[in-house]
């Protein structure tokens, strides 16, 4: 008589649970904030070294199929909007009151190549959200 293979259900590595594109982001936030004279100048290697890796780990999380992993990457895709919407009202406060008030320190300023970046991780991560939106809708459908 044949013995049957129980799969066991394994938990999901940590590279999965972890939010990438929401560690990149605020690593350019305050790689900007404190080392702005550096990141002026070294901004292609931002790029290079956090959105990159985070736009490859965060295609990883898309083949897995877990309930935790698309709802965790869902709540940290939401949570990288919400800081990025922070900082935005931040900068646009910011340079609001420099035009009235010229004597006010800025305390975000962010150039352009900067917010580039930013938008480049959030439009990865919206790609993301409707493609798993996706595949726990085609996870939900199995199940009925």
């Amino acid at each position: 008589m044949a013995t049957q293979l129980q799969h066991t259900p394994k938990k999901p590595g940590l590279f999965l649970l972890f939010p990438w594109s929401l560690a990149a982001i605020v690593l350019i936030l305050l790689l900007t904030a404190f080392l702005h004279d550096w990141i002026g100048s070294n901004w292609n290697w931002v790029a290079f070294l956090l959105i990159i890796p985070a736009a490859i780990f965060e295609n990883i999380k898309i083949g897995y199929t877990s309930i935790k992993v698309m709802f965790l990457k869902i709540f940290y895709s939401l949570l990288s909007f919400m800081v990025v919407g922070f900082t935005a009202g931040l900068s646009i406060s910011t340079w609001y009151y420099h035009q009235n008030a010229p004597a006010i320190k800025p305390m975000i300023d962010l150039p352009w190549y900067i917010w580039l970046a930013i938008i480049i991780v959030l439009l990865i991560e919206l790609a993301h959200i409707f493609s798993l939106l996706k595949a726990l809708k085609r996870e939900l459908v199995q199940f009925e």
